[in-house]
């Protein structure tokens, strides 16, 4: 008889819950069970999410949701937690205390903060000598006004997410690419008027990303991603990535980081690569990541890695793995061809060719990353609930 291992992926109405459900759910000997505050969601259509359970929002009511975790960790003798989104991993952090014993993947959360924490990265960046953009801080919307800014440039508040009064506060990191931008921006952000943030030079290139895991200050894995096409097409989520070599730079910029704070856990550092080829480091997702099924497919399975660990289990025999390979959100693509059609940035002959490139592709090495035969219920889902939200 086998003796199970139950697993709880959170937040499971994102791409990368999926991606994890449909990995981990293939090992041998561990049930997965999949949360999100929905009466259904993404992850929990998978046919490798054995039971799905709606949970109160660890965003609108975090003490709820802590409450409701510690009740369901005794309940289901859950061994291991997953969450997927920054809020989910730094709440369940923040009051560990309340919780029955139970694994985490990650450190404590004055780590994640350390180096989830924008302007703070940068500052370490800067001791490292890890090149990142010319940066400027602020600490109030007064310092802001008072200075000269150079257009196009990027306002990136210092954290993603605040949680403050029990409660959270999201910020935005917007492009501006006039004072009229940034008008509109403080009046909407008004967050600004209290919290940390930065302005940055803008980047021109494209992302590239390098995915890491390691274990208690040890690397164990890397791989690395471009991003061809984003949402917005300026910069954003990756709707179609392709696997590439890790390149030497990038790597030696996240083993100075990451090893800097002795990590533990998965980690995306996040890179603008410019016209000449220089990389610029843009921040650390100290979580899963929306793009995490095009490292399963090309090889490297992060989720199977931290269960293995985690868990006791043998870890994953590593190959090298395939360069080449690409990753589509279908739905995602049509968003950023549509603001792509939009935009007074391209010309005629530019939409035209974007046009072409998405309805031509490249099929024989291009993997959906909803959309799977194998596993066709989660296309279903995300297909009705765009719909959805385009009607509405």
């Amino acid at each position: 008889m086998v003796n199970y291992s139950t697993v709880l992926v959170l937040d499971a109405d994102q791409r990368s819950a999926l991606s994890v459900t449909r990995s981990v759910g293939s090992m041998g000997g561990i049930n997965v069970i999949t949360a999100d505050s929905y009466k259904m969601a993404l992850a929990g259509t998978s046919r490798r999410s054995s039971h799905y359970i709606e949970c109160p929002s660890s965003q609108d009511n975090p003490i709820q949701f802590i409450e409701w975790l510690a009740l369901v960790i005794e309940k289901y003798s859950i061994s291991l937690l997953l969450p997927v989104t920054e809020i989910t991993s730094q709440l369940i952090l923040v009051y560990k205390d309340k919780l029955p014993d139970v694994r985490l993947p990650f450190l404590s959360y004055e780590k994640l903060i350390q180096i989830s924490d924008k302007s703070n990265l940068v500052q370490i960046a800067n001791t490292l000598d890890v090149t990142v953009p010319d940066t400027q801080y602020f600490k109030s919307v007064a310092e802001l006004v008072a200075s000269k800014l150079i257009y196009p440039c990027v306002l990136k508040p210092s954290r993603s997410q605040y949680y403050e009064d029990n409660r959270w506060i999201s910020t935005t990191v917007r492009v501006l690419d006039s004072s009229d931008d940034l008008d509109q921006a403080l009046q909407t952000d008004t967050y600004l008027k209290n919290h940390d943030f930065m302005v940055q030079e803008f980047i021109h290139g494209f992302g590239a990303g390098l995915f890491c895991y390691y274990n208690n200050g040890e690397p164990k894995v890397f791989f690395a991603h471009n991003r061809l096409r984003e949402k917005p097409p300026s910069g954003g989520v990756s709707v179609l990535s392709e696997s590439v070599a890790v390149p030497d730079s990038l790597k030696q910029a996240a083993l100075k980081l990451l090893g800097h704070v002795k990590w533990h856990g998965v980690a995306m550092v996040e890179f603008r690569i410019a016209p000449d080829n220089t990389a610029y480091l843009m921040e650390v997702n100290t979580r899963f990541w929306g793009s995490l099924q095009l490292a399963i497919d090309s090889g490297v399975d992060f989720p199977q890695w931290v269960c293995a660990t985690e868990l006791g289990l043998s870890l994953p025999v590593q190959k090298p793995y395939r360069v080449g390979q690409r990753l589509r959100w279908l739905l995602g693509d049509c968003d950023s061809l549509y603001l792509y059609f939009r935009s007074d940035k391209y010309s005629i002959v530019q939409k035209a060719i974007r046009f072409v490139q998405f309805c031509v592709g490249t099929p024989f090495k291009t993997k959906h990353e909803i959309n799977r035969l194998v596993d066709f219920n989660p296309a279903i889902y995300e297909f009705k609930k765009y719909l959805k939200e385009l009607v509405n």
